[in-house]
This record gives C-alpha cells, sequence and structure tokens, in this order.
C-alpha cells in the first residue's frame, strides 16, 4: 500500500486539509493519507488552542467511514516537541509502506523546510509533495519533490479559530464530525452547549440513523420537526440544542416492527395501556426514548420525556415537551397545518401554554372525526388545559 502522511496542529481540523489530502489521493495515486496530530510543533505556539485529545477525537470524527484515511497518534504519544524524521521513521517501520512514504508539505512550510530537524534525510527517505495553501505562484524549494497542483483553499486554523471566536461562519469550513465536537465542548470560545457535552454530537450521529432507518419523506420530517423545534425554543428560552435533538430523534423508532416496539417501551417499566396494546405504532414515542438513553446515552430528563409522550401526550409535559409536540404537528411539510400554522405568524407569539393548547385541541378534534381512539392521557391533558375533547 503506498501511504502519504500529512501532519500538523489541525487545531482544529479544517476542509483546506480534506481537501488537500483529497487531491493528493486523486493525483497521485496513493492508497492512503495518514493524518498525524503534532504534540507540539517546534514552529508554531498553539498553546492556546485546543488540547490533544480534543485535536484527536476531531481528527477521527472528521474521517470516520473513509478508508482511504487513517489517523495515527504516536506524535501525541511521544509527546515533547514533534519532529517529522522521527515520525517518518516510526510510521515507515510500522506501517511496511510500498515503496517510499510520502510527506504532504504546503508551501507555506516548504519555505523553511530547510530549518527542520533531519531535512537531509527526509529528503533522502520520502517523497516530498509540495502542495499550493497560500497562492498558485511556484515557490523555489531546493529537495527533489513533486509538485502538486491543487486549487488553493484560502483556509487556515488560525482564521477558523479566529472566525469561531466571533461567533458566525465558520461552521461549515470544519467537517460536520469536528464542528460538533468544538460545540459540545466549548472549544475555542463556543458558548457551551445547554444540555452539557454530547447533544450536538448526538444529533449528528442520529441524523445519519435516521437516514438510515426512514425513508427520505419521514427524514424530512424529522429534520423540520427539529429544525421547528430549536426555533420554539429560543423563542420560549428553552435549551435550543435540545429541542433539535429531540425533534431529530422523535420518530427514530417508527419503522421498527411492533414486537420490537413493545419490548423497547416495556424497559422503560410502564407497562402497556389497552390503547397501546391494540396500537402498538403509539409505542414509538416510548421506545425512541429508550433508544435515546441505551444506545444514545443521552440522559437528559427533557429530552428524554420529550420523545416518549409525543404520541400519546401526558397531563404533565414540560415545556420542551410541549414545544415538540407544537412542532411535530406544525412543521412545514405538513399538508394540513396551515390555518393553524399561522399562528406562528403571529408577533408576539402566543405564550407557550396558548400555543400548545391550540395544537394539542385542534389535533384531538382532527382524531375525533375520523373516529380515531383518543388516548386517555391526551383526554387529561386537554381537561387540564382547560379544553373540551368529545
Amino acid at each position: 500500500m503506498r501511504l502519504a502522511i500529512l501532519g500538523g496542529s489541525f487545531n482544529p481540523v479544517h476542509m483546506g486539509h480534506l481537501l488537500l489530502a483529497d487531491a493528493v489521493l486523486s493525483s497521485l495515486l496513493y492508497d492512503r493519507i495518514m493524518l498525524i496530530p503534532a504534540f507540539q510543533s517546534p514552529l508554531k505556539d498553539e498553546s492556546r488552542g485546543a488540547g490533544p485529545k480534543d485535536r484527536l477525537d476531531m481528527l477521527l470524527a472528521s474521517v470516520s467511514a473513509d478508508p482511504r484515511f487513517g489517523v495515527d497518534d504516536c506524535e501525541l504519544r511521544r509527546e515533547g516537541i514533534s519532529y517529522t524524521i522521527d515520525t517518518v521513521k516510526d510510521i515507515a517501520r510500522r506501517y511496511c509502506p510500498d515503496g517510499r512514504l510520502g510527506l504532504i508539505l504546503g508551501d507555506d512550510l516548504a519555505a523553511n523546510f530547510h530549518r527542520w530537524k533531519g531535512a537531509e534525510e527526509l529528503a533522502s527517505s520520502t517523497d516530498i509533495i509540495v502542495a499550493h495553501r497560500t497562492s498558485k505562484e511556484e515557490l523555489p524549494f531546493p529537495y527533489a519533490h513533486t509538485r502538486l497542483e491543487n486549487p488553493v483553499i484560502e483556509i487556515s486554523s488560525g482564521s477558523v479559530r479566529e472566525k469561531i471566536q466571533g461567533g458566525r461562519g465558520w461552521e461549515y469550513l470544519v467537517p460536520p464530525g469536528a464542528r460538533c465536537i468544538i460545540q459540545d465542548r466549548a472549544l475555542y470560545g463556543v458558548q457551551r452547549a445547554a444540555g452539557g457535552e454530547g447533544v450536538w454530537g448526538a444529533a449528528f450521529r442520529l441524523e445519519g440513523e435516521l437516514a438510515r432507518l426512514a425513508g427520505a419523506k419521514r427524514f424530512i420530517h424529522s429534520r423540520n420537526t427539529a429544525l421547528m423545534a430549536r426555533d420554539l425554543a429560543l423563542v420560549y428560552g428553552l435549551a435550543p440544542d435540545k429541542a433539535y435533538l429531540a425533534g431529530i430523534s422523535h420518530d427514530i423508532c417508527k419503522s421498527f416492527p411492533s414486537g420490537e416496539l413493545r419490548r423497547m417501551a416495556l424497559r422503560d417499566g410502564k407497562g402497556l395501556s389497552r390503547l397501546e396494546k391494540k396500537n402498538p405504532a403509539l409505542l414509538h414515542g416510548r421506545a425512541g426514548a429508550v433508544y435515546l438513553q441505551e444506545r444514545c446515552r443521552i440522559t437528559d430528563d427533557s429530552i428524554l420525556e420529550a420523545v416518549a409522550v409525543h404520541t400519546t401526550g401526558s397531563e404533565y409535559m414540560g415545556p420542551l415537551a410541549r414545544v415538540l409536540y407544537i412542532a411535530d404537528k406544525l412543521e412545514w411539510g405538513r399538508e394540513n397545518a396551515g390555518d393553524l400554522r399561522s399562528l406562528l405568524d403571529r408577533r408576539p407569539l402566543p405564550d407557550l401554554d396558548e400555543l400548545f393548547a391550540s395544537v394539542l385541541n385542534d389535533s384531538v378534534a382532527y382524531l375525533d372525526s375520523r373516529e380515531i381512539t383518543v388516548s386517555g392521557s391526551t383526554r387529561r391533558l386537554l381537561a387540564l388545559m382547560g379544553k373540551k375533547g368529545k
């Protein structure tokens, strides 16, 4: 296997790194690029950025399920100043590549290559690949090398950090996996996610799961629900990240067979009502909450409650559960929600209880008109909201 290595601080990894590596793979026919985060660069002081573990985790999350990329933590394990000559020897010994290792340099680094430890040995033992990072101009480089004719991508880790600190315009400069870690761990000055570490990462993974388990129609519905729930949460002073996660995951188990829904729902210890036994499809909310807790390690009670009760309601529904219920019924893909959705155009918006009561009453009226049995918990909720059902 032909290997090339791309080292750096990756503080954070950004799309320019991956586009550069992809250009090497496609143009020079390497089989795999090894991404190697430095513990401490001898030429840069980035101690104020993310720590080694965070940088490694961002790299791993950014290239998941892509066999063209490997990630090696040899420089992090060695600690101290990271010298490329030591890394090249280590990678060559352990991976036994076909031919010489490729060593990818941006032209911004190539100018100082003569200052690197073991520069002459590196030049004689690797195939150096000089890529455009700052301009298309071919800067002089006195060692044997291959010029990579790649497009100039004007992104640097420093500029990404500045944009993150400024609060806007950075999200699509980094791979999605890295973005979720930055948000979850409040790196580079991002405001910490209200749900604690893992909320956006869980949402990212669940979107992938939902895309696999559901068809396009259900996926679009879930994503629209997540977006509307997030927007409503911002209006009503709730955590937008929690609302988005509840929205994207509320139907995660809807395609599961009836037997599996029963088995999963029963693990919440609440038994089954007569209506749930007769209509197991109603259990996809409770099963979804179990799925989140057991498979995704989501422990936030408000998220679990919102997902669990979005099908049948509960007289004790909290604010996040009410927001999800509203978003599920009013999201923009619902063809029959137009009249009720006009409530969202009012300024100021109705208070949360008023909006929820309107949506709940409309939903029950629709079920009654179709002679569809309404759960006892929904009837009790109607009574508590001061509404009368049939």
